[in-house]
């Protein structure tokens, strides 16, 4: 399956809309935020106003420290699809970097928020095998505009990938049926243990 908007071998960001969606979530937050910082203070009598100067002076330089993470945490992020894996960079101050093979992957949804729905974007959660067993989220690729698309592109891939990853991240493989699977090399051991059993009583 091939996509316009998400062409494999060549990283892909997200939405602009990201920074939107960012900084509103931000501001929707701003109130709780301003509640914790002055709710103590206006309960005490006779605060001088400078306290309020300093609560001001902090809650503006969060703001600008947020508005100038955002846009770099945005410069930073960018997906990549491969034939047998997909690539991810994200990260600021902590870079995070991450290689997921189709062959891991066990789930791919979607979400949308109510901030999400007014700008027209959408989050794909990736989730694989853990060694646990149970289905741990990967990756989650945010602010998507064709993410209906996207997420079938990801479900065919898985589908039809040609190989099975060795999980070292290097992107090489081994052929699908180049040899025998561990379920059949068990079926073959227990077959053979049978059949010395056999022999000897």
């Amino acid at each position: 399956m091939q996509s316009e908007h998400f062409p494999r071998l060549t990283p892909f960001k997200p939405s602009e809309k990201l920074v939107t969606w960012f900084i509103a979530d931000f501001f929707l937050f701003l109130p709780f935020l301003l509640l914790f910082l002055v709710g103590p203070i206006v309960l005490v009598s006779d605060v001088p106003m400078v306290a309020y100067a300093i609560i001001g002076g902090i809650v503006l330089t969060i703001i600008i420290l947020y508005l100038i993470w955002v846009k770099m945490y945005y410069d930073s992020m960018w997906y990549e699809l491969h034939d047998d894996e997909m690539r991810w960079k994200r990260g600021v101050i902590f870079r995070s970097t991450g290689i997921v093979p189709y062959n891991r992957i066990t789930n791919v949804d979607m979400r949308q928020g109510p901030v999400m729905r007014v700008l027209g974007i959408s989050t794909v959660s990736v989730q694989t095998a853990g060694y646990s067993g149970a289905a741990v989220p990967e990756i989650r690729i945010e602010a998507i505009v064709h993410a209906d698309e996207l997420r079938e592109l990801i479900r065919s891939l898985v589908r039809s990938c040609p190989a099975v990853g060795d999980g070292t991240g290097t992107g090489k493989a081994e052929a699908r049926g180049a040899g025998p699977s561990v379920h059949q090399q068990m079926l073959d051991e227990l077959k053979a243990i049978h059949e010395l059993l056999g022999k000897k009583s």
